[in-house]
């Protein structure tokens, strides 16, 4: 009987010992777990002591094999519903800092559903972007590439925020300038003592266009090293993806003032000395802009349009972002954009995005009070340009004509 006793109070004394060792190791690494989350909306964050450093290990063949074997999952034909998780990497803690996901926000309560016209506008859109795509007839280069098959250098402007799930591409000349300073306020890149800038509008101007403020896919190959391209794939299936344009004609006259019309050192010595030299009868252009401006020189539009026809200008280099064509900046017919902005209808548009991206509770679009350029003022531009140089230049430009619906500018073309 003793012996009996005995062994029933160490099987107590056992059990509540081993129920006291559950209890500390729950308590210590299973509370941050305890919540459920999407990529849109996570829970919430709870405060913990930073996990300590894990020593370094030469395990990286099978830890890479591992995250082929992850991704690939989602790569294979499914369903095309959000995971609930964010892909998670127990070796890498900038890799996972990468992935961090926003505390949860409530959602803007909307008591009436987007327009119908609005939803059209965009299934209209989507669609002719899928039929030109497809269109055997219309040919430009590029089109019938894969996406794999499109060199990293050119993905350099798609911006990408993991913490909203959201792809931008960006066009220069088609208000990117307020679309940086959204991805900026929403991806939380910028700090002021510590705190993420909500006002895009206070975004310095400085800051908007410098690389370091945008995780571009670009980027992928330096962080991601042989998972880039898996990775891509992965985003580009499950986040929304969207793009604003704007009629090619008009984006160009929009960057000749910009760049050329007004004094800007950068690139009039890339690029206006040259047209100078080639086009307007000046061998030894002003060594400086300003000095340009003084004694009334600078490139015509009708040098810029030349410029852009020249045989000799891309085999020198890749058109400068702020003309080359849409096509080649987004990849549409590699990439299937969920929603298409137009310029001319950038208030509704964006409103619009916002609210399917539910972050309209987040961020409002800049309203820009600054002078646009019209396409009214085509005429008047083009007066200087010969008839048949315009016809070359839309051949240029035609893909994005008609990938995004803008009119054949027969005006301009058959005087």
């Amino acid at each position: 009987m003793g012996t009996s006793r005995m062994f029933r109070i160490f099987v107590v004394l056992g059990s509540a010992f081993m129920i006291l060792l559950i209890i500390i190791y729950w308590d210590d690494v299973s509370v941050p777990h305890l919540y459920l989350h999407t990529p849109v909306s996570p829970g919430p964050k709870v405060a913990h002591p930073p996990p300590k450093p894990r020593p370094h290990t030469s395990r990286t063949p099978s830890f890479l094999s591992d995250i082929d074997a992850f991704v690939n999952q989602f790569l294979e034909p499914g369903t095309g519903e959000p995971t609930d998780t964010a892909p998670a990497d127990t070796s890498n803690q900038s890799e996972k800092a990468e992935e961090r996901y926003i505390p949860r926000r409530e959602w803007k309560i909307h008591l009436s559903p987007v327009a119908a016209e609005l939803r059209e506008r965009q299934e209209q859109r989507r669609r002719l972007l899928q039929e030109v795509c497809a269109n055997e007839s219309m040919t430009f280069p590029g089109k019938n590439r894969s996406f794999d098959e499109i060199p990293n250098k050119e993905l350099d402007h798609l911006i990408v925020d993991d913490r909203h799930g959201i792809i931008y591409c960006y066009v220069p000349k088609v208000a990117c300038s307020n679309w940086k300073r959204i991805m900026i306020v929403l991806s939380e890149s910028l700090l002021t003592d510590g705190v993420p800038q909500r006002d895009p509008l206070a975004v310095p101007r400085d800051l908007v266009h410098n690389t370091s403020m945008h995780f571009t896919f670009s980027k992928f190959w330096k962080r991601y090293a042989k998972l880039a391209r898996h990775l891509m794939k992965v985003k580009l299936k499950k986040y929304t993806k969207f793009l604003f344009v704007r009629d090619p004609f008009v984006r160009l006259i929009s960057a000749y003032r910009n760049k050329f019309e007004m004094p800007n050192e950068d690139f009039y010595r890339r690029f206006g000395q040259l047209m100078l030299r080639r086009y307007g009868n000046q061998p030894t252009p002003p060594a400086s802009v300003d000095k340009a401006f003084s004694l009334g020189i600078h490139p015509s539009f009708s040098h810029f349009i030349q410029y852009l026809l020249d045989p000799q200008t891309e085999k020198a280099m890749p058109f400068n972002e702020h003309w080359r064509q849409v096509y080649r900046l987004c990849h549409p017919c590699q990439i299937q954009y969920d929603f298409v902005g137009h310029l001319e209808t950038a208030e509704e548009d964006a409103e619009h995005l916002l609210r399917l991206l539910r972050v309209d509770n987040v961020v409002e679009f800049p309203t820009s009070g600054r002078n646009l350029t019209s396409s009214s003022w085509e005429a008047d531009w083009f007066s200087t340009v010969p008839a048949e140089t315009r016809r070359e230049l839309y051949k240029l430009y035609e893909p994005d004509f008609r990938l995004f619906g803008y009119d054949r500018p027969d005006s301009l073309l058959n005087e």
